[in-house]
């Protein structure tokens, strides 16, 4: 007789707990996956990565936004664009992405349950919906209920001006004018992908400079192509207040403290997610969150009770798709087979702002603080053939390798294609590469993977090689 219901109980279908369920099927586990979403995949599929991902690629679909060709026939940026053809774009790979993770589940013998998880004991989860409720019991569980943006502290805001990320793919109309508030990667991608469609935006950011992780040269270059789309960054500027304010038609004033009013159509609170734990009960199994809802692990991505595992953005940074789906895999194999080690230490991070960013390794500030000497080595796509076909002249490709080892430090861009073409450079700095390799490598051509070596040969020639 088995004691539990399930070997292993997913709460969450989203990047972590769909690859846990799925590795934990392929150990010959009994597996329970819970969901509330209206989509299997979590928010990944449902209000985030997917939604907003198909977003920005219609957006550059239907604006021919950063296309030599269209531009050359005199096609005006936003001309042709409807939320309604946006929205049926969003929706067909929603749906499609969704019917792939069910799919999965099903193969793989995973029983799907839907309803709002909370736990009800050490090893038992109670499942809540219209229909009743049940409580499962699993040997092990893992939480991966993702997460969940900030709201505006007035519980009476207008919510049909003053959104969240989860609204932006889903909004009944474009704006003329919108307001961005906070300048963080979601910020950042929403307000580049609105500016190509030609609306006014502003963005509000209490700091200094922008996305203080990634490379200042390449921060400089997205500041400057989002500033050509006419964006308006307020930097160093507080919030103190947002009203909805009545005329022709309703829209939104923020406040600064500076006392300047900025008007909007739609006003973007883009600061910060947190954790999805709030009705997870969690102290029915003797955890806690942390003041922004987030669980803490170990490197095995266990709890502090360790049958209870958590993985993806309910613990934190990264809180990335790709990362999310590894540490549910990882921590589905510690459960049930022991250390297989950690998270591999070079991932790459991309921003789908437009020009997209993507990066992997350490910036130059990092490596200056760390006082490693190096040398940079730079293509830009001007200079590539491939480039020109493309019409992206203001796209880079910059390459840091060690003074003395000649090895690579860190691979970063910006521009057409930059989160596919950043994994060659992953996989020569996971190996160990360096110089060598691209210098005496061989690119197809014409290709933006050919920057490569035009940043390679830059860097020796810098070195004197």
């Amino acid at each position: 007789m088995n004691a539990f219901d399930y070997d292993l109980i997913c709460i969450g279908s989203g990047p972590a707990g769909q690859r846990a369920a799925v590795q934990a099927a392929k150990l010959g586990k009994r597996v329970a996956v819970i969901e509330r979403q209206r989509w299997v995949g979590g928010v990944c599929v449902d209000y985030g990565t997917i939604p907003s991902k198909t977003f920005r690629e219609a957006v550059l679909t239907y604006t021919g936004y950063g296309s030599r060709f269209l531009s050359h026939q005199g096609k005006s940026v936003g001309q042709i664009v409807t939320s309604e053809k946006l929205q049926k774009e969003v929706r067909e790979v929603v749906r499609n992405e969704a019917d792939i993770v069910e799919r999965q589940l099903q193969r793989n013998n995973i029983d799907l349950k839907r309803g709002v998880a909370s736990m009800e004991g050490l090893h038992t989860v109670r499942i809540s919906s219209e229909s009743g409720s049940a409580v499962l019991s699993g040997d092990r569980i893992l939480i991966a209920t993702g997460s969940q943006p900030a709201l505006y502290p007035d519980p009476d805001h207008d919510r049909s001006i003053i959104v969240t990320s989860d609204d932006m793919p889903f909004l009944k109309f474009i704006p003329s004018t919108m307001t961005v508030i906070g300048a963080g990667v979601i910020g950042i991608e929403y307000a580049s992908i609105f500016a190509a469609l030609g609306i006014e935006v502003t963005i509000i950011h209490r700091r200094r400079r922008l996305l203080e992780f990634l490379d200042r040269e390449i921060v400089d270059e997205l500041v400057r192509q989002m500033e050509k789309m006419k964006v308006v960054f307020r930097l160093e500027e507080s919030v103190e207040s947002i009203e909805t304010k009545k005329g022709s038609a309703r829209r939104g004033v923020v406040k600064l403290q500076s006392g300047e009013e900025i008007p909007g159509d739609i006003i973007l609170y883009s600061v910060g997610r947190i954790g999805a734990t709030s009705e997870l009960k969690l102290e029915k199994a003797g955890l806690e969150a942390d003041s922004k809802g987030r669980l803490k692990v170990n490197k095995f991505f266990q709890t502090d009770i360790p049958h209870i595992y958590a993985a993806g953005d309910v613990i934190g940074f990264p809180s990335l798709a790709a990362t999310s789906s590894e540490q549910g895999r990882l921590a589905s194999r510690h459960a049930f087979i022991g250390d297989t080690g950690g998270m591999a230490e070079h991932f790459p991070l991309g921003i789908y702002s437009i020009p997209e960013i993507s990066m992997v390794g350490k910036p130059e500030h990092e490596l200056d603080v760390e006082e490693i000497p190096y040398v940079t080595g730079i293509a830009r796509y001007r200079e590539l053939a491939r480039g020109q076909i493309l019409g992206d002249d203001s796209g880079l490709l910059k390459m840091l390798f060690s003074r003395k080892t000649k090895q690579l430090l860190g691979v970063h861009a910006i521009g057409t294609g930059a989160t596919e073409l950043i994994h060659i450079g992953q996989a020569v700095l996971r190996l160990g590469g360096g110089l060598d390799y691209f210098l005496h490598t061989v690119f197809n051509y014409p290709t933006l993977a050919e920057g490569y070596k035009v940043a390679a040969l830059d860097a020796a020639n810098k070195l004197g090689l």
